[in-house]
C-alpha cells in the first residue's frame, strides 16, 4: 500500500509536468488534460517518492514532475512488481505496463548526478477503470501479476 504524494500533469509533450491537488483518471486513456495519455499502454507514469528521495540527496534538484511522472507514491517499489500487477485507488484501477524507459536525452539531472532514474525506476500503466484521485489519497497493489490482453 502507498500513498499518493504528488500528481503532475502537463498540456504539452516535451515540457515539465506541473503537480495538481487532484486529476481525474480516465478509462483507456489516462490523466485527463495530460499531454501523454491516450489509447496506449504508457497512459499513467509513476515513480516512488523514496526513489526521488534518494536523487535529491545526490545533489539533485529534483521537484515534483521533473521526471515527466504522473504520480509520486510513497511506500511502493514500482520497479520489483511484474506486469500485469493492478492498483487501486479509490475507484480507479491501474494496471503496470511497462518497466523503465530509455532516456533519450541527457537530461540536467543526468548531468548533476550521473545518472537518469527514468530508466530503472519509472514505471507505467494504463487505466482500466476511471476515477478522480488526488494527493494524500491510498494506491493499493490489488492484484500482484494479472495477465490481461
Amino acid at each position: 500500500m502507498g500513498e499518493i504524494v504528488a500528481i503532475c500533469v502537463s498540456e504539452r509533450k516535451g515540457t515539465p509536468k506541473k503537480p495538481v491537488n487532484a486529476a481525474l483518471l480516465v478509462e483507456n486513456h489516462g490523466v485527463e488534460h495530460d499531454a501523454h495519455a491516450g489509447g496506449w499502454h504508457r497512459q499513467v507514469s509513476l515513480i516512488a517518492l523514496e526513489r526521488i528521495e534518494e536523487f535529491r540527496r545526490r545533489g539533485a534538484t529534483a521537484p515534483f514532475g521533473c521526471f515527466g511522472e504522473n504520480l509520486v507514491v510513497r511506500g511502493i517499489d514500482f520497479p520489483s512488481l511484474p506486469l500485469g500487477t493492478c492498483f487501486t485507488c479509490g475507484e480507479a484501477l491501474l494496471e503496470l505496463t511497462q518497466i523503465g524507459k530509455e532516456c533519450h536525452t541527457r537530461c540536467q539531472i543526468f548531468y548533476t548526478v550521473g545518472e537518469c532514474i527514468m530508466p530503472t525506476q519509472g514505471v507505467f500503466a494504463r487505466v482500466l477503470r476511471g476515477g478522480r484521485i488526488g494527493v494524500g489519497d491510498i494506491l493499493s497493489i490489488a492484484d500482484a501479476g494479472r495477465n490481461e490482453g
